[in-house]
């Protein structure tokens, strides 16, 4: 039952504590609040992009079929 009001109120207190965040760094350069979000948005979605391009190009199962292929 603990964990089930820890939950809870993390995720109560989850978007109140990102509004935060954005609102300092937006203060902190001085820029409008909305396009500091939205660049957040942005580098996070390049990010992933970046992993997911890593992690198939290092993924075992294709290693080993070229591994297979060079060996051939």
């Amino acid at each position: 039952m603990l964990m089930l009001s820890l939950i809870r109120a993390f995720t109560a207190l989850a978007p109140l504590a990102l509004n935060l965040a954005t609102w300092l760094v937006a203060r902190s350069l001085n820029m409008p609040q909305p396009i500091v979000h939205d660049t957040g948005v942005f580098v996070v979605a390049q990010v992933y992009a970046a992993e997911m391009r890593v992690g198939k190009a290092l993924c075992p199962v294709r290693l080993l079929r070229q591994l297979r292929i060079w060996f051939r």
